[in-house]
């Protein structure tokens, strides 16, 4: 396994861990993802996450996050779930495997 599997597996346990816990990050990205020193990855920047009674039933509906890793439903201000999380991570895999953004817009 490369690097760049076990650090999306990483990333991937951490947000199972953060959803387990009730908690919507809301900003998912690469910048937010930190490699400690013991090589491993940890997800920080918690300042814009929510707690939810439960993370698959209970919606969140402001707008928050980075526009490159927001989903469909952040972006037609639908209201959104840990599936919008899922969707931010998704994003990070597309780039870890083209060292690009998955979208390119002016808006």
């Amino acid at each position: 396994m490369n690097e760049k599997h076990k650090f999306f597996i990483e990333m991937c346990l951490g947000l199972l861990y953060l959803h387990s816990n009730k908690i919507l990050h809301r900003d998912i990205k690469t910048i937010n993802m930190f490699l400690g020193k013991d090589n491993t990855i940890k997800i920080g920047d918690l300042g814009v996450a929510k707690i939810l009674d439960n993370i698959e039933k209970d919606f969140a509906t402001s707008k928050v996050g980075t526009p490159y890793y927001l989903s469909p439903e952040v972006c037609e201000d639908r209201p959104y779930n840990s599936k919008s999380d899922i969707w931010s991570l998704g994003c990070i895999l597309y780039e870890l495997c083209t060292l690009k953004h998955p979208f390119e817009a002016k808006n």
